[in-house]
């Protein structure tokens, strides 16, 4: 990559709000629903049809505003935003343009490099648009599906300063603002689903100069790794042509992942290009500093202050902080079983470990997990009084999930307690010699490793069920005095 230039990156997120209904009409925004399930008048821009704002969709803005640290404009409004996309029935689409909701703000965390500040321009209201499906036939024939069930499902779009100067520091950006909004309860963050994705504005210049360079815009880009690959293809693409002189084109771009690479969608509009202007059907929205600080009293601790506070409360690492502080209710979970088992740094191995593994898997949210903090903070007890073994825990784990039964009632009536009785472990060790006998020469001969194995070699005879600081000292005995 050249040296003589550098890379300037401002991102646009498009995070769809957590509401039951879309933001002016009652249709439902459930990902998932059979084609044009959820559409009416309203939001299939039918004539004469008149859209209504919902409440809650203006207050999940306020919310998002003030994690940022922005300002709440005491009046904004919408207006249209005109062109033509066939996803898009109503030929404009509703949004805030010169009068946004909040304005403002910067997000600060601390990255490997050290604190990064990222500005705030502002933070908006706007309805989505439906979506194109386009397919094919065996004889060349191409076919556009159109789904209006996203039509109408509220957004609230943040926009940043360019102030990023790096495709890692644009994605651990994009993560870090993810977490905010998941922690505050605004968006789900799946990006799967559609329901959070950004385009990057990116740009080079020469090193030292101030000016911004031609803006290239990459849109709806749905993964951290994404929108990192994006940027540094562009970053590669746009020196390349820099540095041999040529000009670079103001562009719409979309990533191709199965070739690696951005392609050319359109030449980017400019704001005049959408001819905005007042909606004339929706009054503007004004908001009261009582509704403001009603909204700032019910924000949660945010997901930065969060992990330094588990780190500096419980002795947590900043990894395994930032992990647990991603979800409110995961620190609720860590902090209720932390408490009740009085080991925090268990705790948080176990909730970050098998019970993120099992919500995975089950698909379950941690409202609803199969286990509850009292429960694992007694398995975490019954590991530390040497009752049951790690490895056989982690089935007691498993048969506890979903079942409302009781660890020590799981240990005791499916002979899950470890093996403490050291004439039986002194046998099963003494059988496993006789089975290795090259892994135990291999020990002798200085390969230290091979008491690993040795006694992994035993905890499967045992079904895990050994305790391995006694199988420890009995190999070394009997390896040694032999």
């Amino acid at each position: 990559m050249s040296t003589r230039f550098e890379l300037v990156i401002g991102l646009e997120v498009h995070a769809q709000l957590r509401t039951e209904t879309k933001i002016f009409c009652g249709c439902g925004t459930r990902f998932g629903a059979a084609p044009n399930a959820h559409v009416c008048p309203v939001c299939l821009g039918l004539p004469g049809a008149l859209p209504v704002l919902n409440r809650r969709v203006v207050e999940l803005a306020i919310r998002t505003g003030l994690a940022l640290g922005c300002t709440i404009q005491s009046r904004s409004a919408f207006a249209r935003k005109n062109y033509f996309y066939p996803d898009l029935p109503k030929g404009y689409q509703i949004s805030q343009y010169d009068e946004p909701i909040a304005i403002g703000g910067e997000l600060t965390y601390a990255s490997d490099e050290g604190p990064r500040t990222v500005r705030i321009i502002r933070a908006h209201l706007e309805e989505d648009a439906g979506k194109s499906i386009h397919a094919g036939t065996g004889a060349g024939e191409r076919h556009t599906y159109l789904d209006f069930n996203r039509s109408g499902v509220p957004l609230v779009e943040i926009v940043t300063q360019p102030d990023i100067r790096s495709p890692p520091a644009a994605a651990e950006f994009f993560a870090r603002l993810r977490g905010i909004l998941v922690a505050i309860g605004v968006s789900d963050g799946n990006m799967e689903e559609g329901s959070l994705r950004c385009d990057a504005n990116v740009s080079v210049r020469p090193k030292g100069e101030t000016e911004l360079g031609v803006k290239v815009e990459v849109k709806n880009l749905n993964s951290f790794r994404f929108l990192q690959r994006a940027l540094e293809h562009e970053w590669e693409r746009q020196t390349t042509r820099c540095s041999a002189g040529e000009s670079i084109v103001q562009e719409t771009r979309l990533w191709d992942e199965a070739v690696g690479r951005t392609v050319s969608m359109r030449t980017k509009e400019e704001a005049h290009d959408y001819r905005y202007f007042p909606d004339p059907d929706l009054p503007s929205i004004e908001v009261s500093d009582a509704w403001v600080e009603a909204v700032r009293d019910s924000l949660p601790e945010l997901p930065e202050a969060c992990k330094r506070r588990l780190r500096d409360e419980y002795g947590l690492s900043l990894a395994a902080a930032a992990q647990i502080a991603e979800s409110v209710d995961l620190v609720r979970f860590f902090e209720e079983t932390a408490k009740a088992s009085g080991n925090p740094k268990a705790a948080c191995h176990w909730i970050t470990g098998e019970l993120t593994r099992r919500l995975k898997v089950d698909g379950d949210a941690v409202g609803s997990a199969g286990v509850a903090p009292a429960a694992l903070a007694k398995l975490i007890g019954l590991v530390e009084s040497g009752t049951v073994s790690t490895s056989a825990a982690k089935e007691v784990f498993d048969r506890m999930y979903g079942s409302n039964r009781e660890p020590d009632e799981i240990v005791r009536t499916e002979g899950l307690s470890q093996i403490g009785d050291q004439d039986e472990l002194a046998e099963v060790v003494a059988g496993v010699l006789a089975e290795q006998p090259e892994a135990v020469d291999r020990f002798r001969g200085g390969n230290a490793g091979s008491l690993g194995f040795l006694v992994g070699q035993v905890m499967r005879a045992t079904g895990g069920r050994a305790n391995p600081k006694l199988v420890n000292e009995l190999l070394r005995r009997a390896l040694v005095d032999d």
